[in-house]
């Protein structure tokens, strides 16, 4: 057991072996020099077949000493913090039962994986800390996580583009911004997202519950389609169902087109709660490229406010709804 102090660490494959075993015990803590940090990674993870990462152990990014250096809300060509975990090109692989708090940025960044489990996890880091989101995957496949508490600065889950098949089960958010697919469309031939799932997750004192986020003026078309938002739980969340095909954060980007992402096949079934916001359902697409076969489908959710009522937004937006909806669905 224990505390350790750990500088930038690298774990590389190939390996020989058909299972590479990393158990943490103690507090493994990061160093608060960014100087030393040459890479994206405070520690990573790459090349790995058979990963399990596992222990009652905590990775303490120590990001209290940085954050206040994180000017991206000011600065298009900031300077990034370190991630704490990165996995890049990890296949068939467990994470499970880690603690992370205090990251400098990302908690964990997931890029070109396949076949990852992900459990029993804590990410933990103040509401107002910038950019410290739980977990980030991109350009992966057959990704699960689930039975995990997420309380960040940023979102709980982030899905960026070229991802497929990746579930979310029994995650418990916030504080934080909410499980995000997006922001999708900033970049030239992104990959598609497809095959999304978020199920049985409670929010509590979130920015957003769950949303779709893609930049103004693509470069390229792309797709967003077959994703699935079930028996969610809202408490005291601010817009708890969104589309935002006009995203552009902090003003960083050019306005002068629309969203080339084409989103289709979004279920929300099943969501209650209380909203903070009296807009709970705001859904805003593309003016060239309509969301289609977009469904609501038994949703309560109330706006906190005593004697007053939440309502729906929907702007290019051809769906339907099914059962119960409160407040009263705009498709």
């Amino acid at each position: 057991m224990g505390k350790f102090l750990v500088g930038p660490l690298e774990f590389k494959g190939p390996c020989k072996g058909k299972k590479v075993e990393v158990k943490v015990r103690g507090d493994v803590l990061a160093q608060t020099d960014l100087n030393l940090y040459t890479a994206r990674d405070w520690i990573s993870f790459k090349y790995l077949n058979g990963l399990v990462l596992y222990g009652k152990g905590k990775f303490d990014g120590r990001g209290a000493s940085a954050w206040a250096q994180n000017d991206c809300d000011r600065n298009k060509n900031c300077k990034h913090l370190p991630w704490s975990l990165g996995f890049s090109f990890v296949t068939n692989s467990t994470i499970r039962g880690i603690t992370s708090v205090d990251s400098k940025s990302v908690h964990m960044q997931i890029f070109a994986c396949n076949n990852l489990h992900l459990h029993s996890l804590k990410l933990i880091a103040p509401a107002d800390s910038p950019n410290t989101d739980g977990i980030h995957v991109g350009v992966s496949r057959n990704i699960h996580i689930a039975r995990s508490f997420i309380g960040t600065g940023d979102d709980c889950i982030s899905i960026g583009p070229d991802t497929a098949n990746l579930s979310v089960s029994k995650v418990f958010c916030g504080p934080g911004h909410g499980i995000s697919i997006g922001s999708l469309g900033r970049d030239r031939e992104e990959g598609d997202v497809t095959g999304i799932s978020v199920k049985n997750c409670t929010f509590a004192d979130t920015t957003n519950g769950v949303r779709i986020k893609t930049w103004e003026a693509s470069p390229t078309p792309s797709s967003a389609y077959n994703l699935k938002f079930e028996d969610l739980v809202m408490r005291n969340v601010d817009n708890p169902i969104v589309i935002d095909q006009k995203y552009c954060p902090h003003n960083h980007c050019n306005t002068k087109g629309p969203s080339l992402v084409k989103i289709s096949d979004v279920k929300f079934r099943n969501i209650r709660g209380e909203t903070r916001t009296k807009t709970a359902i705001n859904l805003v697409c593309s003016d060239s490229a309509p969301c289609e076969d977009i469904e609501l489908s038994d949703i309560k959710l109330k706006y906190n406010v005593p004697g007053d009522y939440s309502v729906a937004s929907c702007t290019n937006v051809r769906g339907r709804s099914k059962g119960t909806v409160i407040p009263p669905s705009c498709v």
